[in-house]
């Protein structure tokens, strides 16, 4: 295994050949794009299938703890197998991750179809074991990806080229839905008959991981680890782009430890990104996860207007996405706390405007509209700045560890666990407040990383 995952060597001649460097940039880039978005294929299937599990004896209280163990394993994978990315071969790495992604999902099937009325509690522990693999399978997603945008993409690059990848999850995210809809209408009665009842589990389970390991195996043929390997010279050389700090050391191999004693763990501008995330993940979530129950709550809507709104927010990610990968390498010329700061504090007005006037649906979904628009900027834009702060040997383990603040502290705890509870016993006011002081705080932490950016800009 550690030979298939082994980065190739790098070739002895290397070149600038600007029209090969340029023709495999873009295939590089293509095949990190559409495995991420195969990634979101295989990962929040079960959330889609609940609805139909009761007819198995499955009770709410015992799904969500199926459900947690995706989010918790995620996490903690996110923070593992970062570092393990920046050692590994990114055109293996990748691939292995969404095939193992893929078949844990399609293996949801049996303790649901086989053991879920016969053999109760056996069903709860598989599925919650297939869960956790799941979501420790798709940890393997992003640091890859980062490893590829920081090799193959210059640091005045990155901004804009993560923005259209971070597009990605979005395709992905819409995708599964159709596709679970479709997937049971085609091939449902292939393998349960005239049991229309049971077709979902072949839409939202086999169908998507069947097209994961499709895509898996188009992007092993399309990614390549570096340029060097392929016989190019570094990013930094063909762009002339060189970031602080910048050596040959930047291009060899670390070992983990390295990474993480050196470039990691003691580097307090990274946590100030981390932490500044995390809060911003509190916010996304906060907005997102809780909208249909307030809006049907407070403003008494139907569940029809607060579905539409739940889509607007998220379908206003992408031009908000793409507009600030832009600005930030084009405008503000690689300062990213700066454009991040104004995105938040964007976000925050139309959060607080959402609260306090978002009482008739077309308000309440032009509100989110705009939170969409400026909350995933920052998330994108907070990972670049993770990216940029470390060498480029060390970008996987940066993004694994802002993974790991954002969904085990900024949404299990806090946008999920924290809030649900302040909704529960102080209401929805006392929430918003706290929304909106964890933009403040986000912004506080984004600041701390503007003297760093000023003398990596100067340099």
């Amino acid at each position: 295994m550690s030979n298939f995952l082994t980065p190739p060597a790098f070739k002895g001649e290397l070149t600038s050949d600007s029209k090969r460097y340029n023709a495999l940039r873009w295939q590089v880039f293509t095949g990190a794009f559409i495995a991420y978005a195969g990634f979101y294929l295989v990962r929040k299937n079960f959330s889609m299938a609940m609805p139909f599990m009761e007819q198995f004896g499955f009770v709410k209280s015992e799904l969500g703890i199926v459900l947690s163990m995706n989010a918790l394993a995620y996490a903690f994978s996110r923070l593992i197998m970062g570092p393990v990315s920046d050692r590994s071969n990114a055109r293996t790495f990748l691939p292995l991750g969404l095939v193992c992604a893929a078949v844990s999902m399609c293996f949801m099937i049996v303790p649901i179809a086989y053991f879920g009325e016969s053999n109760h509690a056996l069903a709860i522990l598989l599925m919650c074991v297939l869960n956790f693999l799941v979501g420790w399978f798709n940890g393997m997603g992003y640091p890859p990806c980062s490893r590829i945008i920081t090799h193959w993409f210059s640091i005045k690059e990155r901004g804009t080229m993560s923005s259209i990848w971070n597009c990605s999850h979005n395709i992905g995210g819409a995708l599964i839905g159709p596709m679970s809809v479709y997937g049971a209408l085609w091939f449902g009665s292939w393998f349960y008959g005239n049991n229309a009842d049971s077709y979902f589990l072949i839409g939202t389970f086999a169908f998507p991981s069947a097209v994961a390991i499709l895509i898996a195996l188009m992007a092993y043929c399309l990614v390549r680890d570096t340029p060097q390997s392929q016989g190019l010279c570094s990013i930094e050389q063909y762009k002339d782009d060189y970031p602080r700090d910048y050596s040959a050391k930047s291009e060899e191999r670390l070992s983990v430890k390295e990474i993480l004693t050196k470039y990691i763990f003691p580097n307090k501008f990274l946590w100030a990104v981390c932490l500044a995330d995390a809060f911003i993940f509190m916010v996304r979530y906060g907005c997102l996860d809780w909208a249909p129950t307030y809006l049907t709550e407070a403003h008494g809507f139907d569940i029809k207007n607060a579905g539409w709104a739940y889509f607007a927010y998220e379908f206003a990610a992408i031009p908000g996405t793409l507009l600030c990968g832009w600005l930030s390498d084009k405008l503000f010329q690689g300062r990213r706390a700066w454009l991040n700061i104004i995105y938040t504090v964007f976000a925050a007005l139309f959060v607080f405007l959402y609260w306090q006037y978002g009482n008739t649906p077309a308000l309440a979904i032009t509100f989110l509209i705009c939170i969409g628009f400026f909350i995933y900027g920052p998330i994108m834009l907070l990972a670049v700045q993770a990216m940029d702060l470390v060498p480029k040997n060390a970008a996987g383990a940066a993004v694994g560890l802002i993974g790991f603040c954002t969904y085990l502290l900024g949404t299990a705890l806090l946008a999920n666990t924290a809030l649900g509870f302040v909704v529960e016993n102080f209401g929805w006011n006392v929430n918003f407040i706290i929304v909106l002081l964890g933009c403040v705080i986000a912004v506080a932490f984004m600041a701390i990383t503007i003297p760093v950016e000023r003398k990596q800009n100067k340099k």
